[in-house]
């Protein structure tokens, strides 16, 4: 996410009105690009840490400022069924959603977790699995019923209108899921900005996030 200026919706436009706020809603790559690429911004949150190293390696933010802000968790999600309760349920299964894992963070956590359950070829080979562009569709193949599940972000799946968290991804199966952020050169000059990344942290933007479904490091010590 890059931080600009202008429009008042975030709780902490609501504490400090004289303060304006302009998100950039993006994929991780293509915010960064952005910023190589000159975009002015403040503050930049990344789903793949891979473009906070791009970006720490073109000293387009600023390494001392950067933390893991929240972790997210995979889930399998679908419309009630029996039976269905972990890994070991999937070959039983005809239609599983994923994101394509050339292309999706989402999709790597997800083939590596299936991968690691010693099933993913078999998946596979039966051509049980039905790739997705990104976690938000395979969602909606879930929740119209389209598939027999889908794997998706917690986050993601919290805002299904039908499809429910059958199981949760053992994490041990795959590397953490990540979303550091850091600030921007010009951003550690802005005292708002400095001040909008110090929120981010605190107890307010923490309970925000805990009831949108992230995790937050300092809940797990980590």
């Amino acid at each position: 996410m890059i931080c600009n200026r202008d429009r008042k919706s975030s709780a902490y436009e609501r504490i400090h009105p004289e303060v304006d706020i302009l998100p950039n809603f993006a994929s991780s790559g293509a915010l960064a690009r952005q910023l190589s690429n000159g975009a002015p911004a403040h503050i930049y949150i990344s789903a793949n840490p891979k473009w906070m190293s791009y970006l720490e390696k073109q000293k387009r933010i600023e390494t001392p400022t950067k933390v893991t802000l929240v972790q997210n968790s995979l889930v399998f999600a679908g419309l009630p069924a029996e039976g269905v309760r972990g890994m070991e349920s999937l070959p039983s299964l005809d239609r599983i959603a994923m994101c394509n894992p050339a292309s999706s963070p989402a999709g790597h956590y997800i083939k590596q977790a299936l991968k690691a359950s010693g099933i993913y070829t078999q998946l596979e080979r039966d051509k049980r699995l039905i790739f997705a562009k990104d976690v938000r569709q395979a969602l909606l193949y879930a929740d119209r019923g389209e598939v027999d599940g889908a794997f998706v972000y917690r986050t993601d799946a919290l805002l299904a209108q039908h499809a429910q968290i059958l199981f949760q991804v053992d994490p041990s199966l795959h590397p953490q899921i990540v979303y550091p952020a850091a600030m921007t050169p010009s951003g550690t000059q802005n005292p708002a900005a400095l001040d909008f990344f110090a929120f981010l942290q605190q107890e307010t933007a923490r309970t925000i996030f805990r009831n949108h479904g992230f995790i937050v490091p300092l809940d797990s010590g980590s």
